[in-house]
């Protein structure tokens, strides 16, 4: 087993790709704090206890696991938590932060407390968890932190909030990683490709089918999507990444699924332009003039006006 001895956080872990990877993380030989409030795909209260079926299922195989209900959102919760783990299994190895919730609408429609929720949960929810995390790993000298963002970073229609939190995580996860690697501290973050109830219900599918009939999407797109694998094949790169063998893989982003992993590239220079004389100051109307032929020379409008109905 790769993670014998290890100790571990997996934050929304009662269900879809939090769920898969608390099991893997624990067949691994990690002593899992499972984390899930039980809320629903918006943040709404419910009366489920996911993490406690998770748990069971985990000392069923013979490893071991312990619940935790509380909200990434909530800084002094998120602290109780980290000191949970510490208390229970003598220190914190390993932190996975899968926590999530959805409020889609287009950005005119959005209410402030769509934006902010989304935002709360999962921005300032890693923010959370990563840094009373951090406080007990940089003591430690060791730390293995995989973050959850999505290929919603990009942008995404109805998804501004989710977009902007997501976008967020990786600065976050790369900060982490700049700031931490000398204390032997790793942080890295997923993009995932999984059906999970957060990616795939009845409103989603519709909302896609719409988005086709609108041309926002390919047929291409539309089909990948309806044909979305399950969330167990994200599990295995998560698992590899909080083990000693991925030391030196750092401030990365993975996009996972099922028989693909791969890297991005990120925030490198792609085109440029230049100006020498006049204390290389750009006038605007030399920029009307260079930017279309020269940094956005074949590149098109992601989004062209279309004519009014």
């Amino acid at each position: 087993m790769n993670l014998e001895g290890k100790s571990a956080i997996v934050t929304g872990a009662g269900r879809g790709i939090g769920k898969e990877v608390a099991l893997l993380l624990a067949k691994e030989g990690a002593s899992v704090v499972v984390n899930d409030p039980g809320v629903g795909r918006s943040g709404e209260v419910t009366e489920d206890k996911p993490a406690d079926e998770v748990v069971a299922e985990i000392k069923a195989a013979g490893g071991t696991a312990m619940a935790n209900y509380d909200s990434v959102a909530d800084y002094a919760n998120a602290g109780r938590m980290v000191k949970s783990c510490v208390d229970t299994f003598g220190k914190i190895d390993i932190l996975v932060n899968v926590a999530g919730m959805l409020r889609e609408r287009m950005i005119w429609n959005m209410t402030e407390d769509d934006f902010d929720q989304v935002i709360s949960v999962h921005l300032k929810g890693h923010w959370n968890m990563c840094h009373h995390a951090t406080k007990v790993m940089r003591t430690e000298r060791y730390g293995r932190i995989i973050n959850f963002s999505s290929d919603a970073f990009k942008g995404a229609v109805g998804q501004c909030n989710y977009s902007a939190a997501k976008a967020g995580i990786i600065g976050l996860t790369r900060s982490i990683a700049r700031e931490c690697g000398r204390y032997g501290i790793t942080a890295n973050a997923m993009c995932p490709m999984a059906a999970t109830r957060m990616t795939v219900n009845d409103a989603v599918i519709a909302g896609w089918k719409r988005r086709l009939d609108a041309g926002l999407l390919t047929q291409a797109q539309y089909d990948a999507r309806m044909a979305m694998p399950g969330p167990e094949f994200v599990a295995p790169m998560v698992a590899y990444l909080a083990t000693d063998a991925a030391e030196d893989v750092n401030g990365q982003i993975f996009h996972a699924e099922r028989s693909r992993i791969h890297t991005y590239y990120f925030g490198e220079e792609a085109r440029s332009i230049f100006k020498q004389d006049d204390n290389g100051m750009f006038t605007v109307d030399e920029l009307i003039s260079m930017v279309p032929e020269g940094l956005m020379q074949g590149i098109p409008n992601i989004a062209p006006k279309e004519d009014s109905k």
